[in-house]
């Protein structure tokens, strides 16, 4: 059984909906949620011309392996809203594995994910579950990588009562 750490996000449609129903979709297809963050609104990393995203992490256990995690994040994505027509642009739904135990692999997925530690979106959410996980690539926890990360993009807890 692995231990995945996936990040889910949206900028498109009701993003709120979006993350519940991508996370109905990982228990259906990859596994058993263990962890879940908060929801954290996020002004958009790299195209910064779109609305602000709503991201949150989660851990996840399977027995599946990673490419074949991999197939599944991208069918939940196409099943949930039409295709990011470009790098970092506005989605509907986006997943991405973060790590899988501690497993390095520079094929296809990346493991760890090659951006993990350059984004505050991903780190905020993610030391909220995992602080104390150590990226086995950079051998650091994930709160060492967040207070290593130059990124100055804001990141906020996200109340949808306001």
């Amino acid at each position: 059984m692995h231990t995945y750490y996936l990040h889910i996000g949206s900028n498109q449609g009701n993003r709120t909906l979006n993350l519940s129903l991508c996370l109905e979709a990982i228990v259906k297809q990859i596994g058993e949620i263990g962890k879940s963050s908060s929801v954290y609104e996020t002004e958009p990393w790299g195209l910064k011309e779109q609305a602000p995203f709503l991201n949150q992490a989660i851990s996840c256990y399977s027995a599946i392996p990673p490419v074949e995690v991999l197939a599944k994040c991208k069918s939940i994505e196409a099943s949930l809203g039409p295709e990011k027509e470009q790098k970092w642009g506005p989605r509907t739904i986006d997943i991405d594995i973060l790590y899988c135990d501690d497993l390095i692999d520079d094929g296809d997925p990346q493991l760890p994910h090659p951006q993990v530690a350059n984004r505050n979106f991903v780190l905020v959410p993610l030391m909220e579950i995992a602080d104390e996980f150590v990226d086995p690539k950079r051998n650091k926890t994930i709160e060492e990588l967040y207070d290593d990360c130059e990124d100055s993009c804001e990141v906020y807890f996200f109340d949808e009562e306001e």
